[in-house]
């Protein structure tokens, strides 16, 4: 008899990722036919049921591709005794044959809320923990239901496109975060640790109101299903990935439309900009401010759509303050945008 269906789904998740990362491990010209040593890929676990679940998936598969399999636990510090329970999740995952193993104790500041303070602090710690043992991989634990939760945050913060596709398969440097369980529900997660038997930790600020996330999985997506039927989860992933592939398609065109609106001192010109389409401009008009210095995390919409105002709807504004002390005005047709 093979596994329950909730483990087979998880490791075939698991699965597909690690042959999709032995794809991508170039070959040496010089021995072409010769794969080089297979990476060394972590698991980033806090000890929670999707964390613990893609843990064992990824101790049951590694090995019989060939790879190394690791975990990473972080301490936010945030609640007593979560040295101790970092301890707990480290020996769970050498339980696991998980090799090497460690917790890091981090600090969380306060810029940008709770949340995203310790998101920050968290994913510092993992980028320096896969350079630390030069891991080819960090594997995360996200399931359709937090892309779902993540699709109704971006929407919520009316952020465009880009802000609607949630969280990637593939992102970080180098591709070094990678999210199998984006098409498996948060259920499938908990029910394969049931069946094997694999203890679990409920964060209790993951039940904690005074949390956005929580409220919303608390109570956001359950009154929107008893508004709109079962599916409203899958609808919002499909949504994710649909944005993402809009996304990325505009992305590129302004990228590639960008040298065309610069004259020959690389300044932007506002009538070449004007003749593109809005969601091309404010792509380009946020690049820029990025390149000049404004922290791509405090610029929003509302600061984009008051630059973009100076191309379609130019009265003689003043200057536009922009985060990071940059600002933005236009001289001459051009579009000026620096360090102020």
């Amino acid at each position: 008899m093979g596994p329950h269906p909730a483990v087979a789904a998880i490791r075939l998740a698991v699965r597909r990722v690690l042959h999709d990362l032995l794809t991508d491990i170039p070959t040496s010209p010089d021995t072409p036919h010769e794969r080089p040593p297979a990476p060394l890929v972590l698991v980033a676990c806090s000890g929670g049921a999707d964390s613990m679940a893609l843990a064992s998936a990824l101790a049951f598969e590694a090995p019989r591709l060939g790879i190394r399999a690791g975990g990473i636990t972080v301490d936010h510090g945030l609640q007593p005794g979560s040295d101790l329970r970092a301890e707990e999740v480290v020996l769970r995952l050498r339980e696991l044959g998980l090799e090497p193993v460690e917790s890091v104790a981090v600090t969380v500041g306060r810029a940008g809320g709770p949340e995203a303070a310790a998101r920050d602090a968290r994913y510092a710690a993992l980028d320096a923990a896969a350079v630390r043992h030069g891991a080819g991989a960090v594997l995360l634990g996200h399931t359709r239901d937090d892309q779902a939760e993540t699709v109704l945050l971006g929407l919520a913060r009316g952020s465009g496109t880009r802000s609607l596709s949630g969280m990637a398969a593939v992102s970080g440097a180098d591709g070094r975060y990678r999210r199998p369980f984006l098409q498996l529900d948060r259920q499938t997660a908990r029910k394969a640790c049931m069946v094997q038997s694999l203890p679990v930790w409920d964060d209790p600020h993951n039940a904690d109101p005074a949390y956005t996330r929580s409220r919303l999985r608390h109570e956001g997506l359950p009154a929107l299903e008893k508004a709109l039927g079962k599916g409203v989860v899958e609808a919002l992933a499909r949504t994710a990935q649909l944005s993402r592939d809009d996304a990325d398609a505009l992305d590129t065109w302004a990228g590639q439309a960008e040298a065309s609106v610069r004259d020959a001192t690389g300044l932007l010109e506002c009538a070449k900009l004007y003749a593109l389409p809005p969601a091309v401009r404010r792509r380009i008009l946020r690049r820029a401010a990025i390149e000049a210095g404004a922290p791509a995390g405090s610029l929003f919409a509302r600061h984009i759509e008051e630059v973009d105002r100076l191309i379609t709807g130019w009265r003689g504004q003043g200057v536009i303050n922009l985060p990071g002390k940059v600002v933005a005005q236009r001289q001459g047709g051009r579009l000026v945008i620096r360090q102020g």
